[in-house]
């Protein structure tokens, strides 16, 4: 399907169906017939609250989907494992301690790692762990078969914390995550993180990095109305969504993988955005999952260095910020001055 908002000229048909009884949606489709470039999974999927062995299985399915269509790495949404947190602290923190990453190894070592082989190469899990104190640390872990995911090297730490979650958990601070492969270079964010231009810059201009990896449970409903303009929104969050990871992408010129939650808060009821895709360097949404549905996105063969090297041939902004800008020695920060 050829569109002039697509800027990929070999892309096929979006194909929609079910397998092996998964109760997914799945949205499957070709950047280009490269069979040698990475095939990626993103795995929209709603989080049940409190059932943490629900949420166990439900990964399950959607990476026996994966491994059927032969996706060389899944991304799921941040908490995917626990579930988001909620206002009654007793029960939440009861709850909570269960789900930390720490109780789990069994089941991501017996269950989880063993669908990955030579070809279904690696996973990014979200999932709190234990911190200082009562408190927790968001992260995200990245699963290969002979990797230590629970190696600090290895994870990325959620570094600005809205609301809630402040009661709950503790921040990043400092952290970030490069990992290089030989498809390109990839740097890490956790939902609010993206709001935070800097942070992107840095992995931009710094690390040089190809393509983000987006987690999210970003919550859809906000109202902002400004009634002398007769303009408003009850989908505020859900569109700054939109709006900021098209920014990042373009203005960056990194690609961004969002993998984001999807449905309703078992307890609270808060609604989810969804929204997960896939955002070229050129901040075009290539392809974007449902708002209020469980969906599996599969693209294959997606060229992540080669299609950012494209792009930058019309205008290198990487090129023109260093122009006027300086690093800061010892830092990770640039100044005009």
């Amino acid at each position: 399907m050829k569109s002039d908002t697509n800027p990929v000229e070999n892309v096929s048909e979006i194909e929609h169906y079910q397998i092996g009884g998964s109760g997914f949606r799945v949205t499957e489709r070709y950047f280009s017939d490269n069979n040698s470039l990475p095939s990626i999974g993103i795995a929209q999927i709603h989080a049940i609250v409190p059932d943490i062995e629900a949420n166990k299985a439900k990964i399950i399915r959607a990476m026996e989907v994966f491994k059927d269509r032969k996706v060389n790495v899944a991304i799921f949404p941040e908490f995917s494992l626990s579930g988001y947190f909620w206002e009654d602290e007793e029960e939440c923190w009861e709850y909570m301690d269960h789900a930390v990453i720490e109780n789990h190894t069994e089941w991501i070592n017996g269950t989880l790692k063993p669908y990955l082989d030579d070809t279904f190469k690696g996973i990014v899990l979200n999932n709190i762990r234990r911190g200082h104190g009562q408190k927790y640390v968001n992260s995200t872990y990245l699963i290969t078969e002979n990797s230590d995911y629970l190696n600090e090297e290895r994870m990325y730490n959620k570094i600005f914390l809205p609301g809630i979650e402040r009661i709950y958990t503790e921040t990043g601070g400092d952290d970030f995550l490069i990992v290089d492969s030989k498809f390109g270079r990839f740097g890490f964010t956790t939902c609010y993180d993206i709001c935070f231009a800097q942070l992107v810059l840095e992995y931009a201009k710094i690390d040089k990095v190809d393509a983000i990896v987006e987690v999210a449970s970003w919550r859809g409903l906000a109202f902002r109305d400004y009634p002398g303009m007769n303009v408003g929104t009850d989908l505020y969050y859900a569109q700054l969504w939109d709006m900021l990871i098209s920014a990042m992408a373009a203005t960056n010129q990194v690609w961004i993988i969002a993998c984001n939650a999807v449905g309703r808060h078992g307890i609270t009821g808060a609604a989810f955005a969804g929204g997960s895709g896939l955002w070229a360097p050129s901040g075009l949404n290539l392809l974007k999952a449902s708002r209020v549905n469980e969906e599996l996105l599969i693209i294959h063969n997606v060229d992540i260095h080669g299609q950012r090297e494209i792009e930058k041939d019309d205008f290198n902004y990487a090129l023109d910020f260093e122009a006027i800008y300086r690093p800061v020695e010892g830092k990770r920060a640039f100044s005009r001055f």
